[in-house]
């Protein structure tokens, strides 16, 4: 039998580097993708610290990523060998009533890829073809795995839903909160802001943003946040602070909850709006990046490969990272 590198999960905080099986070929409706490139999420971090998300083990994680396609199973009919693809990361059941009126991000059976299937921290990945989507040829690997994140940013920005020309702030400068820095810059002022100093400052610079402080001097006349850090800190601050009438969409993942006192809620109208991954904005991502290539290349670090991951997921957690996007090249 012979064998691949990945990454495994094995539980709450046991992540390693293995040689495991190839996957099995590709059956009916599946495609086999070799990975290219592939990035560490936030999610990731949180599974990996919560064990929040673990329903099998061990698991090969890994959502956002770019490859090629090998192999295709039979009645695979958009792709074909060489492709390049990207992943939807969602896993939905497409029965309930939520996918049945197309809002598939709200499934009640919903997974991710990574999760409930092996995803792309491996040099092999097996997918239903459903959720693959053809990617431009003249981007780089790196670039392309960034789609997935994009989408987030894009359904994290209309869910927003600012007026054109208002201040919009930007808490948390990982992937998410840089690319919706990048989105928003396009039509609105943006702020930024990050306990770490130098990944603010890339976000602000490639984004053309300002950096913040999170305070009231930060906050002042926004009319919206995005914000990305999951921190219930920081979004204790934000309830506080935010001026009457701001809108603040949470995109983050938290770790525990807070005391809300509804009344500033009612009292300066302020409007709390969850966003869960991306409805349909996936295609449109996809789309983009060949417009929002240099912006999204200076936001990835340095590629790592399968080996370093677990020793990448202490220093991302350590606050040693200083590109919003860490890249793995299997």
């Amino acid at each position: 039998m012979s064998f691949m590198r990945a990454v495994q999960l094995l539980g709450k905080g046991d992540i390693r580097f293995a040689e495991v099986p190839w996957p099995a070929a590709p059956g009916p409706g599946e495609v086999m993708v070799r990975i290219e490139a592939a990035g560490i999420c936030g999610s990731d971090i949180h599974n990996f610290r919560t064990g929040q998300w673990i329903s099998r083990s061990p698991s090969i994680p890994g959502h956002e990523f770019s490859g090629r396609v090998e192999r295709v199973g039979d009645g695979v009919s958009r792709l074909k060998q060489g492709d390049r693809v990207v992943a939807d990361s969602r896993y939905w059941c497409g029965e309930c009533p939520s996918c049945r009126a197309g809002e598939t991000h709200l499934c009640a059976k919903l997974g991710f890829v990574g999760e409930v299937c092996d995803g792309g921290f491996a040099q092999m990945a097996v997918l239903p073809e459903r959720l693959l989507l053809k990617a431009d040829e003249s981007i780089a690997a790196g670039v392309a795995a960034a789609a997935e994140p994009l989408a987030v940013a894009l359904h994290a920005v209309k869910r927003l839903s600012v007026e054109q020309g208002k201040p919009v702030l930007v808490t948390g400068c990982g992937m998410i909160g840089a690319l919706s820095a990048l989105l928003l810059s396009r039509t609105n002022p943006v702020r930024v802001a990050d306990r770490n100093a130098a990944r603010a400052g890339l976000v602000a610079e490639v984004a053309g943003a300002t950096l913040a402080t999170l305070d009231a001097e930060g906050l002042a006349n926004v009319a919206g946040v995005i914000e990305a850090t999951g921190s219930t800190a920081v979004l204790d601050v934000l309830v506080r602070q935010s001026p009457g009438g701001a809108r603040i969409a949470l995109v983050g993942i938290f770790h525990g909850t807070i005391a809300l006192d509804p009344t500033l809620l009612v009292e300066r109208e302020l409007s709390l709006l969850g966003c869960h991954a991306y409805r349909d904005e996936l295609p449109e991502a996809v789309a983009l990046l060949p417009k929002l290539a240099s912006g999204i290349a200076a936001f990835l670090g340095a590629p790592i490969t399968l080996k370093d991951v677990p020793d990448a997921y202490r220093r991302i957690i350590a606050g040693e990272v200083s590109s919003p996007k860490t890249v793995i090249v299997p």
